[in-house]
């Protein structure tokens, strides 16, 4: 039985465990992230301070007239 040469079990080795290309089609952008995060802590700060700051800016009105 004839074995393969060492070098061919290098090459081998070295195809398998060598850096592999990258796929960045199932990655978010991180820019994509920032703004998903800041219109959610928009909408819950919103949530929250609907009321004061509709009164807030009623009272600023006013006294602008």
């Amino acid at each position: 039985m004839k074995r393969p040469a060492p070098d061919k079990f290098l090459l081998f080795y070295l195809a398998l465990s060598g850096p592999r290309r990258r796929d960045e089609r199932g990655d978010v952008p991180g820019w994509v992230m920032v703004t998903v995060m800041t219109v959610g802590l928009a909408l819950v700060i919103f949530t929250f301070a609907e009321e004061p700051l509709k009164a807030l800016l009623t009272r600023a009105f006013d006294s602008v007239n």
